[in-house]
């Protein structure tokens, strides 16, 4: 894909982290080449995180982030605080920034670790190296760290951070697929796609989009198709397609039209490989045969969209819960950046396919979920398990065929 087509949730998230006036909105600007954040010298002149997508060479597509200062104060600060620690859940290569005429104070170095307990890899910066005297305030590294030395300024060190990020990059994000182990070239790949009142107007949804680009640039022959047309569809072919991809949605409509000699999964469940980890969730949906009266279940979203009198986070999906379980049940739901970091109130977690999250911030929520000890399931998964159809679902992947 151009830089164009990636979205943003298929990008390598930089995010930069530091006090109130290291100078991290500078370094921002210097290294987009662009005055994309506010700088002044007035303490928290960041007072949200600013996302910039950009193309870094010779990495590619990113996203760069500028982040409110972790050490902001009162109680509009705790909520610019609490933002910061957002973007950290889905940020792939972290820069802490550090006022170098000042030096690393305690405050750079607890953050740090809590950069390196996340496993994220870190470029310790030194900004503003062209105030500090010759060899005095640039502080002590932590042990085994050497800080670049920088200036937003004077663009001292800058083409070097963006060579040090880039091969960073390579490294935090291998590329991965969404079914290439799945097809070869020539097959063809049914993707059944209802066009309903959930559908959005004159596009496909993301999850599509992306599966219907990987099979061409795979040279497969990927054949569309709504649930009426199914049945014709699989007559007409002269051979049974390599694979049948659905939307969740339909999975109780679909399944019986697809001869069980075609493998048959969803799009919710080959996304729930491709961002996170398919075995977790799957292991998640036998804790719907598990809910009793009472039992709370929490149903998050990654994106935010109008919600229509059918949605299905918050009408669909708790009505086939309720109908698989029999039982009466506590729904609570969130969407786009907003997940608890404490789920243990809870007895089990539905998540959206995550499609408009990137990797980081699904396996972030995924690890929340098994810290708390609460099973999480995706809504493809869980759906064709009230389906009755889940080891159905499940046969491609042989990671998860010993669950069911």
């Amino acid at each position: 894909m151009s830089l164009n087509e990636t979205v943003s949730a298929e990008r390598l998230h930089i995010a930069f982290f530091g006090k109130r006036n290291a100078g991290k909105s500078s370094l921002v600007n210097a290294v987009t080449g662009q005055k994309l954040a506010v700088v002044s010298d007035i303490p928290g002149t960041t007072t949200d995180p600013v996302k910039k997508a950009m193309e870094l060479l010779p990495l590619g597509p990113v996203v760069i982030i500028d982040t409110p200062g972790y050490d902001d104060e009162g109680e509009l600060g705790a909520l610019r605080v609490e933002k910061t620690n957002e973007i950290l859940e889905k940020t792939d290569v972290a820069v802490l920034v550090y006022d170098a005429s000042v030096g690393i104070r305690a405050e750079d170095r607890a953050l740090l670790e809590k950069l390196k307990a996340r496993k994220l890899p870190v470029v310790l910066a030194a900004n503003k190296c062209d105030l500090a005297s010759a060899g005095a305030a640039i502080g002590r590294p932590p042990e085994g760290e050497a800080p670049m030395l920088l200036s937003a300024l004077t663009g001292e060190g800058v083409r070097e951070l963006k060579e040090r990020l880039a091969a960073l990059g390579r490294t935090a994000k291998a590329p991965k697929y969404i079914l290439a182990d799945l097809v070869s070239p020539g097959d063809r790949v049914i993707l059944v796609t209802p066009i309903d009142e959930s559908a959005p107007k004159g596009r496909l949804i993301l999850p599509q989009q992306l599966t219907l680009r990987e099979l061409l640039d795979l040279h497969c022959v990927p054949i569309c198709c709504q649930v009426e047309e199914l049945s014709n569809l699989l007559d007409a072919l002269n051979t049974p397609p390599r694979l049948v991809v659905t939307d969740s949605q339909a999975f109780g409509r679909v399944s019986p039209l697809v001869p069980v000699s075609i493998p048959l999964t969803s799009f919710s469940i080959l996304f729930a490989r491709y961002k996170g980890e398919l075995r977790q969730l799957a292991e998640g949906a036998r804790a719907l045969s598990a809910l009793k009266d009472g039992d709370r279940v929490l149903i998050s979203e990654g994106c935010t969209h109008h919600r229509q009198c059918n949605d299905i986070g918050t009408v669909k999906i708790p009505g086939w819960v309720r109908n698989y379980t029999g039982k009466a049940l506590d729904f609570s739901f969130t969407s786009g950046g907003e997940f608890p970091e404490e789920l243990s109130a809870y007895d089990l977690v539905i998540h959206c396919g995550g499609c408009m999250l990137n990797e980081a911030a699904m396996k972030h929520r995924m690890e929340v979920a098994r810290r708390c000890g609460v099973p999480m399931v995706n809504y493809g998964v869980a759906i064709a398990q009230m389906h009755g159809i889940l080891s159905r679902s499940l046969e491609p992947f042989q990671e998860a065929l010993s669950l069911h």
